[in-house]
C-alpha cells in the first residue's frame, strides 16, 4: 500500500515558458553565490567608507573576473586588485564585503570561484615503452627529459627525498617551489604563502607545511621525474628540471586560517600553473605540468573562466595534464529517453544530504518513495514549477524528506533548463526507509548526474537499477586543451616489506581500472583522451609523514625502506588516475625534449597516431580510454619521422646494433634459425645498404659503406631500430 505525501502537478504550469528567473546575483558562480547568501548584513556605509561585514573584517577572496572590454578601473573602483590577467579575464583578490557591489556594476561580466578539489616506477616506464627512450635504444640520443621543466602541481610534498636528485644523489633537480598554504609569509609578494627559489632554501624548508600529514605530491612528482635512486622504481623522465607548486586541497583546511579560507580556489590553482609556465619562460625552456587532483563539473559554467584562463598560459611547449578522476566504479548518470515511462534507482548516503543534478528539455515528475514495513511514502513532485519561484528556488518539505530545487538554463544549450536537487533528512539518505528516485513521462528526456552518494538498486524493487558508469571527467581534465588521463592496470597486488601480500583493484591485463572516471565530458566530448597505468604504482613516498604516522594504513604499502642522510626514507605502492597522470606528464617531457614546440594540439593528434589500443575491439577515441595507452617510444619515433616510411616496420627490434668506426656489430637476442634481411634506410625512406645475415650466429660485423651522419632505420626482417651515425666515423664522408 502507498500513502501519498504531495501530488503537486499544476496544469496551469503547461504555458510557463520555461526560463529561470535571474537575480543580479547570477553574475556569480553557485559556491559565490551562496556566500554572499549566508554573509551577515553589512552596517550602512557611504561611498569610500570601509566598513565591512561583521565577522568578516579583512577577508577576501581570490576569483576570476571577467569585465566589459578595455576596462582597467573596475577593479579599483570596487577594491580589488588585479593578481593576474589575460585580457580582460582577470583573476583577483577581492575583498568579501565587495561582492555585493560588484554583482551591481554593470561593467562586471561575471565572477567565479570554487572551492578547490580532491587528491585523486619500475613496470611503468616499460608499459610506456619508456625504458627505450631512457637507454636511447635504437634512438639517436636518449631521452630522459634533459633540459625541460617539469611542473607538479600537488599537496604533501617531502623536498627532502633522494627521488628528487640525479641517479647518484649529487644534483638537487628541485629548482622553485610555491607552498601555497605556508604561514611564513613575511616579505612575500604572492596572495597566499611564499616561494622558495634557492636549493639551500628549498631543502632547509624540506616539506610543504602538510607534508607531515599528507604524502600525495612526493608519489606523483616521483611517477613523472623521480631518479629511481639506486633503485628500480625510476620516474618517467629522471633528469628533467622540477619546478613544485604546493596547492590547498579539502584535506589541507587544518593548515588554513579561516580568515583565509576564501583565498583557495580554482583562481589560486591557475596562478599556480602560471608560476611553473613563468619559470619554464625565465630558464628558456619547454614546460609540462601534472595536476593530479580535481572536482566534478556542472551546468552553471562556474568553470569556464577558469578554462579560458588555462587557454592564455598553454601553448607551444607549454602543455597541462590532469586527472580524469577516480568515479568510474560508481554509476553517474541516468537517461530517460523519450517515449520510456520512467526510469529510476535506488539512492544512499552515509551522510544526512544528498545532491544530483537533472536537466531536460520537458515537463517531468519526479517521484521519490520511501519503503517502511507497512506501507510506502510516495513523494511526486513537478521540478518545472521552480521555473515560477523567485530566483528558481523551491523548497518541498515533507515527512519522508526536504527537497531543495534549484532551476537554471544550461551554460551550453540555454533551451535545456536544469535542476540542482538536494535531499536532505534527519539520518543517513536511504537507510531509514530505503529510498528510490523515477524520472517519470513518456513525453520527457531527461538526464541525471549523481554528484554525491551513490546509485543503488535493492530487492524490494528490482525494476529500480537504471544508471551507468560514466559521464564522471574531473575539471580542469574536462578542459578542451587539456591532456586528460585515465588509469589501467598491470598490477592487483603488491608484496609489501613485511612480506604481506596486498591486494587492490583487480587487473593485470593493461585494461582500463574500474575506478578510472569516463567520459564523456558535461557537454558531450570525448574524454579522457589517453591511458597510461594507475594501479599500485610504486614511487617514491614520505619521510616526514612516516614520521609523523608510523601507523597509517597507507605505510603498509612500503615495498621498501632505506637511510639517506639519517633519514628513512621508503618506496610506496599507491593506486588512482592520481599516478597515471604524472607519467604521462613525464612521457611528454621526453617528446619536448624531441620537439620543444609541440603544443597541446599536437599531443593530441600525436595520442592518435602512436597510442596503444588496450581493446582493439574498439573504436578509438572513446570515452574509456581516448586515443588509449601512451606509447613513449612510439611517440618519438613519430616525432622523429621514421614511422612515416612505408618499408620501414613498426615493431621495434630486441637485438643489439653497436656501431664501431665503420662496422656495425648485430647481436640477436635469439639465435636465428633462418636467414634474415638487414636494410637500412636514410630518413627519406632510400635505401642505403641491404645484405643476408646466415643463420646460426649469435652476433654479426658487417662493413657499412661511406655514409653521411645522420640517423638511419635498420631494418632485421619485420623488425627495426634507429641507428646514429656521427660525424667522422668514416674516413671520407
Amino acid at each position: 500500500m502507498k500513502r501519498f505525501l504531495y501530488i503537486i502537478v499544476f496544469i496551469g504550469l503547461l504555458a510557463t515558458p520555461a526560463v529561470a528567473q535571474h537575480s543580479q546575483r547570477g553574475k556569480l558562480s553557485p559556491w559565490l553565490r551562496q556566500l554572499v547568501k549566508n554573509l551577515p548584513q553589512p552596517p550602512a556605509k557611504g561611498r569610500g567608507d570601509s566598513a565591512t561585514y561583521p565577522g568578516d573584517k579583512e577577508r577576501t577572496l581570490i576569483a576570476f573576473i571577467k569585465t566589459t572590454p578595455n576596462d582597467n578601473q573596475v577593479l579599483s573602483d570596487n577594491d580589488c586588485h588585479s593578481l593576474a590577467h589575460y585580457g580582460d579575464l582577470h583573476i583577483a583578490s577581492i575583498p568579501v564585503s565587495s561582492l555585493d557591489r560588484l554583482v551591481l556594476d554593470r561593467r562586471v561580466l561575471s565572477i567565479e570561484a570554487s572551492p578547490t578539489g580532491h587528491t585523486l616506477m619500475d613496470s611503468m616506464a616499460v608499459h610506456l615503452n619508456a625504458t627505450l627512450a631512457h637507454k636511447g635504444l635504437g634512438l639517436p640520443q636518449a631521452f630522459t627529459g634533459q633540459g625541460i621543466v617539469m611542473g607538479v602541481m600537488d599537496v604533501g610534498f617531502d623536498l627532502t627525498h633522494p627521488n628528487f636528485y640525479n641517479r647518484n644523489a649529487t644534483e638537487y633537480r628541485i629548482r622553485r617551489f610555491w607552498d601555497q598554504v605556508t604561514q611564513d609569509t613575511i616579505g612575500s609578494l604572492f596572495p597566499v604563502g611564499r616561494d622558495y627559489v634557492t636549493e639551500k632554501d628549498i631543502l632547509s624548508l624540506a616539506h610543504s607545511r602538510d607534508g607531515i600529514d599528507i604524502a600525495h605530491g612526493t608519489h606523483t612528482l616521483g611517477i613523472a621525474a623521480g631518479s629511481g635512486y639506486d633503485s628500480p622504481y625510476c620516474g618517467i623522465a629522471p633528469e628533467a628540471d622540477i619546478c613544485l607548486v604546493a596547492n590547498a586541497v579539502y584535506e589541507d583546511l587544518p593548515f588554513i586560517d579561516s580568515t583565509d579560507v576564501y583565498k583557495y580556489t580554482f583562481a589560486t590553482d591557475a596562478l599556480g600553473f602560471k608560476y611553473i609556465f613563468d619559470y619554464a619562460q625565465e630558464v628558456e625552456q619547454p614546460c609540462v605540468i601534472s595536476f593530479s587532483e580535481g572536482s566534478g563539473q556542472d551546468f552553471w559554467g562556474y568553470d569556464l573562466l577558469y578554462y579560458e584562463f588555462i587557454d592564455s598560459l598553454i601553448g607551444p611547449g607549454r602543455i597541462l595534464v590532469a586527472a580524469a578522476g577516480n568515479e568510474g566504479h560508481k554509476k553517474n548518470w541516468i537517461h530517460k529517453r523519450r517515449g520510456q515511462e520512467s526510469a529510476g534507482t535506488f539512492i544512499f548516503n552515509n551522510d544526512t544530504t544528498m545532491i544530483l543534478t537533472l536537466k531536460s528539455p520537458d515537463d517531468f515528475i519526479l517521484r521519490l518513495v520511501g519503503y517502511n514495513d507497512e506501507q510506502n511514502d510516495t513523494l511526486l513532485i513537478r521540478p518545472r514549477y521552480t521555473l515560477t519561484q523567485p530566483d528558481s528556488t523551491w523548497a518541498v518539505k515533507s515527512e519522508l524528506l526536504n527537497v531543495l530545487f534549484e532551476a537554471y538554463p544550461s551554460c551550453y544549450h540555454a533551451e535545456e533548463t536544469c535542476y540542482d536537487v538536494t535531499l536532505s533528512a534527519s539520518s543517513s539518505i536511504g537507510t531509514n526507509p530505503l529510498l528510490s528516485l523515477e524520472m517519470v513521462g513518456s513525453n520527457a528526456d531527461v538526464e541525471l548526474w549523481r554528484y554525491n552518494g551513490w546509485l543503488t538498486t535493492s530487492s524490494i524493487n528490482p525494476r529500480l537499477a537504471d544508471g551507468e558508469k560514466s559521464h564522471c571527467i574531473h575539471s580542469p581534465s574536462s578542459a578542451p586543451n587539456v591532456i586528460s588521463v585515465g588509469a589501467t592496470t598491470y598490477r592487483d597486488h603488491i608484496i609489501n616489506l613485511e612480506g604481506d601480500t596486498m591486494t587492490y583493484w583487480a587487473g593485470n591485463d593493461g585494461r582500463l581500472v574500474e575506478f578510472s572516471s569516463t567520459g564523456p565530458t558535461m557537454d558531450g566530448r570525448i574524454k579522457p583522451d589517453c591511458v597510461a597505468p594507475g594501479n599500485n604504482i610504486i614511487s617514491s613516498y614520505n619521510s616526514y609523514y612516516l614520521e609523523a604516522h608510523p601507523d597509517a594504513n597507507d605505510n603498509r604499502w612500503d615495498v621498501a625502506r632505506f637511510p639517506f642522510q639519517e633519514r628513512t626514507y621508503s618506496w610506496n605502492a599507491n593506486s588512482g588516475t592520481s599516478m597515471s597522470t604524472p607519467a604521462v606528464g613525464g612521457a611528454i617531457a621526453l617528446w619536448l625534449q624531441a620537439c620543444p614546440t609541440l603544443s597541446p594540439t599536437d599531443v593530441l593528434s600525436l595520442l592518435q597516431l602512436t597510442c596503444r589500443h588496450p581493446e582493439p575491439d574498439l573504436e578509438y577515441p572513446n570515452n574509456l580510454y581516448g586515443y588509449g595507452e601512451i606509447d613513449v617510444y612510439a611517440g618519438l619515433l613519430h616525432l622523429l619521422g621514421i614511422d612515416a616510411i612505408n618499408d620501414i616496420p613498426k615493431a621495434h627490434t630486441s637485438a643489439r646494433f653497436v656501431l664501431k668506426g665503420n662496422t656495425l656489430h648485430i647481436q640477436p637476442s635469439t639465435i636465428n634459425l633462418s636467414p634474415s634481411t638487414l636494410q637500412i634506410y636514410d630518413l627519406n625512406g632510400r635505401p642505403v645498404f641491404s645484405t643476408q645475415l646466415p643463420a646460426g650466429q649469435t652476433e654479426y660485423a658487417l662493413p657499412l659503406p661511406s655514409l653521411r651522419a645522420g640517423i638511419y632505420a635498420a631494418c632485421l626482417g619485420k623488425e627495426s631500430t634507429l641507428i646514429r651515425i656521427a660525424p667522422g666515423t668514416f674516413a671520407r664522408q
